[in-house]
């Protein structure tokens, strides 16, 4: 990225919100193919191709949203603003290592990866308990039901808890995305009774002490002192959050390309063990429950003759980015066998903020996908495949039917 002069500067290419909205995949395909930046109509800038993600997530070069985005649509408190305010998600630098410390240790790779046995128990659960029961709600009954259990077992909530908190998050995930004005009060209600919920539950420990992640998490904030009361709540409404809505999606996602390339879904169900990895990384390279991520320019960049300035919000296209034919040779072509893929997929983030939870993610699709092969691979499809539209943050998943057979 070389510097250019103003008047020689290029264009950034218009968005039309509709048209990215409804048919992402072929429409930020036609503005990849013209240019490698586009912007919207309130003047963020997009970045589409894969090879500048890194200098975007650079923090010499860009920085993690924070109250921009609340300020912006004139919101000064409640329960979404707190979070926001108070979340490692929307924090840098030295506050966003102080938030995410505590958390990152409980989610080490190996003790998250150790769930892998608890997902398979509770996919196989879900596929007896609907096995021959006719159309499934499969967003409801299987994909919600499972990362929300999990994070339950995990944070130690009682287990029948588990339908009641997975509503809140399903009302405050919108609130991490781009949504509308008369939405706020259901996100805020969302929010507001996750976080109760999440005080609840300290206060519990704090008198009633066990040997589990919650109660050693309280423990660790109150010798360190470097938490908020406040912060520690959000760290943990935000871990519930994140582990929630976009696996759901992304298990769904990752079935349905399956289920419509029976070939593919042959060889998992030969061998689930094998392919459950490959199955998992096509599906979130194919359709990434999350859409883009945007930050904020710390200095005048440069991309391909496209200026753009300090101070402005540029959004990493990850749905671009990961049909980028310079690094995914066919790329609008699912294929589980495809090689020479990146290490890190930009699907959970990349630099400091990467996702927390990949490795639960991870687990969690991986392990259901597998479990649906071996106890169920006769899984059928009802209707219509589910549609996962949106080029911006977390994306929304329509609706998927299966019956169990």
């Amino acid at each position: 990225m070389s510097a250019v002069s103003q008047s020689a500067a290029k264009e950034p290419l218009l968005i039309d919100s509709e048209a990215a909205y409804n048919n992402p995949h072929a429409y930020m395909k036609s503005l990849r193919e013209k240019s490698a930046v586009a912007i919207t109509d309130i003047g963020v800038f997009v970045v589409l191709k894969h090879k500048y993600m890194d200098a975007l997530l650079d923090n010499e070069n860009t920085r993690q949203f924070e109250l921009e985005g609340m300020m912006l649509r004139g919101i000064t408190s409640g329960p979404l603003f707190e979070l926001y305010k108070n979340a490692m998600l929307f924090a840098n630098g030295d506050v966003h290592k102080r938030r995410r410390s505590p958390m990152a240790r409980t989610f080490a790779y190996k003790l998250m990866d150790g769930m892998r046995p608890r997902v398979r128990e509770i996919a196989a659960e879900v596929i007896e308990a609907n096995r021959g029961k006719g159309p499934v709600n499969f967003l409801d009954a299987f994909s919600r039901a499972i990362p929300a259990r999990i994070i339950a077992e995990i944070i130690g909530a009682p287990p029948e808890d588990w339908p009641k908190f997975s509503g809140w998050v399903a009302d405050a995930a919108r609130g991490i995305g781009f949504f509308q004005n008369d939405e706020l009060p259901q996100i805020d209600a969302g929010v507001g009774a996750l976080d109760d919920y999440v005080k609840s539950l300290l206060d519990e420990r704090r008198k009633n002490p066990r040997e589990d992640f919650l109660t050693s998490y309280a423990q660790a904030t109150a010798a360190s002192g470097e938490l908020t009361e406040e912060e520690i709540r959000m760290q943990m409404a935000g871990v519930i959050l994140a582990g929630s809505d976009t696996t759901r999606t992304g298990t769904a996602a990752v079935l349905s390309e399956l289920l419509q390339h029976p070939d593919q879904w042959a060889l998992v169900c030969a061998d689930p063990e094998a392919w459950k990895k490959p199955a998992v990384e096509e599906g979130l390279r194919f359709d990434p429950p999350v859409g883009s991520v945007p930050r904020f320019t710390l200095r005048e960049m440069e991309i391909e003759g496209v200026v753009i300035p300090e101070g402005r919000v540029v959004s990493m296209s990850v749905l671009s980015g990961l049909r980028d034919p310079d690094v995914y040779p066919e790329p609008d072509r699912f294929d589980i066998r495809r090689t020479g893929i990146p290490k890190w997929n930009i699907a959970f983030g990349g630099g400091a903020h990467r996702c927390l939870g990949e490795a639960l993610a991870r687990a969690e699709m991986e392990e259901s996908i597998a479990t649906i092969a071996r106890l169920a691979p006769d899984i059928k499809m009802i209707g219509d495949p589910p549609k996962i539209r949106g080029t911006a943050a977390i994306r929304h998943i329509d609706a998927m039917t299966v019956e169990f057979h």
